[in-house]
């Protein structure tokens, strides 16, 4: 546990009921439209299969890593993954990939956690991932034009703004200089 009661780790696979109840928090957060793609309801009717199967791919030996912060209680504090995007795919806006690289996505902090070290914390073991692994370019993510609280801190964590896609700038993190 760090000096600020918070422990950062990837998530396990056992914890996909704990995931589950953390990202529903987040679907039902008043900024989940401009953050997030999936709705409330749409994840709130998936099968338990769906959130196991989410949960080990995002888990110690799954092709992706979502990190959770920890509470001195045990409590899921928030969560951000890394999804490894390979060359040659198609992604969620229906362009080619060109180079390996890591998109983070599904930031969330409880709202009673916010302005703690908690966020920071995450995308610090998020980017220290990416760039251990060694063949990532880069790490990407999209911030809503209308959420200027992400976008800041976004760029304090060192993200710069790459280009305009519709409603969204999608930001980037080099991972390799």
């Amino acid at each position: 546990m760090s000096d600020d009661g918070y422990r950062v780790r990837p998530v396990r696979v056992d914890e996909w009921a704990a995931v589950k109840e953390l990202r529903l928090t987040a679907l039902r957060d008043p900024l989940a439209s401009i953050a997030f793609l999936e709705t409330y309801d749409d994840a709130v009717a998936q099968p338990d299969a769906f959130w196991k199967e989410r949960t080990a791919d995002a888990a110690e030996g799954g092709p992706n890593r979502q990190f959770v912060a920890e509470t001195q209680g045990g409590e899921l504090a928030g969560m951000v993954t890394v999804l490894v995007e390979e060359p040659g795919t198609v992604d969620f806006a229906g362009e080619r990939v060109e180079q390996r690289q890591g998109h983070l996505v599904g930031v969330f902090v409880r709202q009673e956690h916010r302005g703690t070290a908690v966020a920071p914390a995450l995308f610090r073991a998020a980017l220290d991932w990416a760039r251990e692994r060694g063949d990532l370019a880069r790490v990407r993510l999209m911030v809503h034009r209308d959420n200027a609280r992400a976008e800041a801190f976004y760029r304090k964590a060192g993200f710069t703004r790459t280009r305009p896609l519709g409603d969204e700038y999608e930001m980037e993190h080099r991972t390799t200089r």
